[in-house]
């Protein structure tokens, strides 16, 4: 059963230290009034995987030092250049990254999805990546002859994180076509999702909602956050604070700015509301 939870803060309590958490990209439905939360909460050591790749929301966590691991293939702002955060992190090697590519990512979590215990790539083969990625695994296709393949194991997160754009009180959140958040929910342990507003009825009743929503055996616990993703977008109902955004891409870029940052805008956000 889906736990409604009455606050973000009571949703970032469920998110222990060391977890291994799936975010979606910048472009999708990104939790960040629950990030600012587990921010103020001081989570600590988790190990962020992008599906398949992530920007502002991975790179505020990963200045705060909430985050020990990456896993990913892409971590950027955009037009707004590099994740400078994620960037310093990485130059100062306090940071432990994992790299990837954006089918390795999905195909790791559909193993999962699956109940599989890897799944199976071709484009990997060539590539300098496997050089540093040695849990992938080079093997032969058992039913043919002189085909290697590699073995992508399979990428089961502790949680899944997004935010969505309504859910039922009965635990059914409606995604629409964001069909990674799909693939995280049915990957992950557990999920944790914030949504804009909860409705009455039955999404899953509902043959216009049915095949854009994440059933409720699949979503852990849930907490309504008007505005949630901001200052990211919510795809369908509001765009991305694109002035915002550079202000964080230029206050991020020493860490004396970022600091600046999260005192005025993630450690009093909520309260100041």
């Amino acid at each position: 059963m889906t736990d409604l939870l009455p606050s973000v803060e009571a949703l970032a309590a469920q998110i222990p230290d060391g977890a291994r958490i799936a975010v979606p990209p910048d472009y999708s439905y990104c939790a960040n009034a629950l990030w600012r939360a587990a921010i103020r909460k001081g989570v600590k050591n988790l190990h962020l995987i992008g599906v398949p790749v992530f920007g502002y929301h991975g790179d505020v966590l990963i200045g705060a030092g909430c985050v020990a691991t990456v896993e990913t293939s892409a971590v950027t702002l955009g037009e707004n250049g590099l994740a400078p955060r994620f960037t310093a992190a990485v130059k100062e090697g306090r940071l432990r990254t994992l790299d990837a590519t954006c089918p390795a990512i999905h195909a790791g979590l559909q193993a999962a999805e699956r109940g599989a215990p890897f799944s199976a790539m071709r484009g990997l083969i060539g590539s300098d990546i496997l050089v540093r990625r040695p849990d992938w695994r080079v093997i032969d296709n058992p039913f043919g002859a002189n085909d290697p393949v590699v073995a992508i194991p399979a990428l089961r997160p502790d949680f899944a994180v997004f935010h969505a754009p309504k859910a039922d009180r009965h635990g059914n959140v409606w995604i629409g076509v964001r069909r990674e958040c799909m693939l995280m929910a049915h990957a992950a342990r557990d999920t944790l999702v914030t949504v804009e507003e909860f409705v009455d009825g039955d999404l899953t009743a509902d043959p216009s909602m049915a095949a854009g929503t994440i059933p409720a055996l699949y979503v852990t616990a849930m907490a309504e956050a008007k505005q949630g993703a901001w200052p990211q977008a919510l795809p369908g109902h509001y765009d991305a604070d694109q002035a915002h955004l550079a202000r964080y891409a230029e206050m991020a870029r020493t860490e004396d700015g970022f600091a600046r940052y999260l005192s005025e805008t993630v450690v009093g956000r909520e309260a100041a509301e």
